[in-house]
């Protein structure tokens, strides 16, 4: 009922807004549009993901574009991030509900070790104590680009993003009403499956200041897999009000649903039978979230030089659970060898979360001679709120045991300033910083009686430097900063090792272009983790385990070719070159464990992204394929597969796509019609499963999509 109820209200709300515009609101006079005056000084690090932006942003970044990722038939999330190079993203679900994203060989099991933003809003359940995203409220049709940002942001974005920082940016407010309608259906070629995905977006601004926007996705259907039936709901209401011509305000709401079935892991035996089936017939995930946000944005002049003042705030309240068949007094991994034990029973994982953040940030421009300073100084503010709970449902007595009984509280403040000194006429930058971080964690065991109170106090310093050694041509880049990670909750509550996992990055790199119809990127990068803490599979289910120091580190290259003897092409092509290390040898009991030397679990040595796109007047064609080499599973680096599934080395693979799209006109309306086909190979490829779900976790095959969009 309380799903109903929000999703009712939520729904009138953008369907009163709709139809309550008057035809002279919904088509203002653009030249009466108010703007504000010329900024000239931004206090957002990550800038627009312009051309220009990323030219003279110092680390790596890349930006793909709305246009790109309707150009690339991006059918998911997961889809839209091989296009990046150095980003690993694979999804449990095969309908992109639940991707995992790993950045330059970081584990991307829940996306633990990379900052993921929603126009600038962290979506984790938990910004601090659970920075895993085990709930992905986003939809593939509400983005409108993806900036990656892979180094030089710890300073001012603070935990979890030594992968760096993913921002999903939304489909802007346009100056007129405008509207859009598509509809996309997906079709298994193996096993004949059907997943649609239908977008509505309507909006505008009613006036010279207020902007309003209603956005509805849903998909529905299965993947590939058996028992893949999916249903999700993403409804979303933006506001954008410009107060006056030097200050706006910018409103959001949400409401998110998702009720899914869970195919879950095969054994390896399973997997050659029939890698589409599966042998968990109550693995299944439902969730729902509300989620707000307003900020306030103030452009003026402070003691004679301009200032921005910025006022982020950002709140949720989400539920989650995952329900998973299993014989219950039995290690998780064990249903892979014998599925009769899924009859025995029931176990959900309930979550409820309740988090609140603040983020004042005041930024100022001034100049005294020959140097240029931007002075940022802000502060953050979060709370958490958290219930974390294991039920056990006997299915053949109806017995419920409560196995797991967590309440869990975050206060987090920290304090970040930086001063970007700028000379050379603006030719060279250098942006040195510090963050601080004070976070206070509780836990009270219900079921114990037992209560920790935990507190972290944390000093990250970075530096960025950027020198425009040939204006257009050549820039050369550099950073080195301190990231960490706090003790996660889910450590406390599946046991093993605890604490606070520090690592600095380091990268240096250029950017160059020689021909205007040519752009490339060369960089190295380093990680050098001081504990850092994985999940490993012990007895048969997941523990976590200190590895200790290791290091990551690499090369990447971006290239961008659009050959001028051909208009219409262009050529897109990523490497990144990843080696790991772990640098010390682990205790079990009192026995040593030789680790050392060994690679970091979930690290691939090679990743390549290639993409070649052709225009010809209305017509757009494009293919795009990606590789990933092996990777080991555990510490260990077991190559034999043992029989359960859970360890041994992953294969590499490739995956390719295609897609064909036509635009047209009908009346007063834009059409585009696409044909795409997805992993167009049927290449059998597969990743270990997460949490619960210990074995092979089998890719989506060979699917059509064909779509149709009305843009008014």
């Amino acid at each position: 009922m309380k799903r109903a109820t929000s999703r009712l209200a939520i729904t009138l709300a953008g369907s009163a807004y709709l139809a309550s515009l008057p035809l002279a609101a919904v088509e203002p006079d653009q030249d009466n549009t108010a703007t504000l005056e010329e900024i000239t000084v931004k206090g957002d690090w990550l800038e627009p993901p312009t051309k220009d932006n990323i030219r003279t942003y110092p680390g790596g970044r890349s930006a793909i574009t709305d246009t790109e990722l309707q150009q690339a038939g991006a059918r998911t999330l997961e889809d839209a991030l091989r296009l990046v190079p150095g980003v690993r993203a694979q999804d449990e679900t095969g309908t992109g509900i639940l991707p995992n994203i790993g950045v330059r060989g970081l584990d991307p099991r829940r996306s633990t070790r990379t900052l993921v933003l929603v126009d600038g809003i962290p979506i984790a359940l938990a910004p601090y104590g659970q920075t895993g995203l085990s709930m992905f409220p986003l939809t593939m049709q509400t983005v409108d680009r993806v900036d990656v940002a892979r180094g030089g942001a710890a300073v001012r974005y603070g935990p979890n993003n030594v992968g760096g920082v993913i921002n999903f940016i939304s489909k802007p407010i346009q100056d007129k009403f405008s509207a859009t309608l598509r509809e996309a259906l997906t079709i298994s070629t193996e096993t004949g499956n059907v997943l649609t995905d239908s977008y509505l977006r309507a909006g505008g601004f009613v006036n010279d200041r207020l902007g309003l926007q209603f956005q509805a996705n849903t998909l529905m259907g299965d993947s590939s897999r058996a028992h893949s039936d999916t249903e999700v709901e993403n409804l979303a209401l933006d506001a954008h009000w410009f107060v006056t011509d030097n200050a706006s305000l910018k409103a959001g709401l949400q409401y998110y649903n998702t009720d899914t079935q869970l195919p879950g892991s095969l054994s390896p035996k399973a997997y050659e039978q029939d890698r589409f089936q599966s042998q968990r017939p109550y693995d299944k995930f439902q969730g729902d979230t509300v989620r707000g946000h307003l900020v306030y944005n103030q452009n003026f002049n402070l003691f004679g030089s301009p200032a921005e003042f910025n006022w982020t705030n950002f709140a949720h309240t989400s539920d989650r659970e995952f329900t998973v068949g299993c014989q219950l007094n039995a290690a998780a991994t064990s249903c892979n060898l014998d599925p009769s034990k899924v009859s025995d029973g029931v176990q959900t994982s309930p979550r409820t979360f309740t988090v609140y953040g603040t983020e004042p940030r005041l930024t100022v421009a001034t100049k005294t001679g020959w140097l240029d300073h931007k002075f940022t100084l802000g502060g953050r503010y979060v709370s958490e709120d958290v219930e974390q709970g294991v039920d056990r449902n006997r299915l053949s007595t109806g017995k419920i045991t409560n196995a797991q009984d967590f309440h869990f509280g975050t206060d987090a403040f920290a304090l970040y300033g930086s001063d970007t000194l700028s000379v050379w006429n603006d030719r060279l930058n250098v942006t040195p910083g510090l963050r601080a971080e004070w976070i206070d964690q509780s836990s009270y065991n219900r079921l114990a009686g037992t209560a920790v109170d935990s507190r972290s106090n944390e000093l990250l310093p970075g530096v960025d430097v950027g020198i425009k050694l040939w204006p257009d041509k050549l820039f050369l880049f550099g950073n080195v900063h301190k990231s960490l990670q706090p003790v996660q909750f889910t450590q406390i509550t599946l046991g093993g090792d605890t604490g606070v996992e520090k690592a600095w990055n380091y990268e240096a790199g250029l950017r160059v272009s020689p021909l205007s119809e040519l752009d490339a990127t060369f960089s190295y990068f380093r990680f050098d983790f001081d504990n850092q803490i994985v999940g490993v599979v012990k007895n048969g289910t997941t523990k976590f385990r200190n590895l200790g120091q290791a290091q990551h580190q690499g090369y990447e290259t971006e290239l961008d070719w659009r050959p001028s003897f051909l208009a219409g092409l262009d050529l897109k092509a990523g490497y990144t070159y990843v080696d790991t290390q772990q640098l010390n040898n682990l205790f079990s009991g009192t026995t040593q464990v030789a680790f050392k030397n060994n690679e970091v679990p979930f690290s691939s040595h090679h990743q390549i992204s290639l993409q070649g796109n052709y225009r010809i007047n209305t017509v757009n064609f494009n293919v795009n394929g990606s590789y990933l080499s092996s990777a080991f599973t555990d510490a260990a680096n077991t190559v034999p597969e043992n029989a359960v599934g859970d360890k041994g080395k992953i294969p590499g693979y490739w995956l390719w796509n295609a897609q064909i799209t036509k635009d047209f006109r009908v009346d007063k309306a834009n059409m585009r019609v696409g044909l795409a086909g997805n992993n167009l190979f049927n290449q059998d490829y597969y990743f270990r499963g997460v949490d619960t779900s210990l074995g092979r976790m089998a890719g989506p095959g060979r699917s059509v999509m064909l779509s149709l969009q009305m843009d008014l």
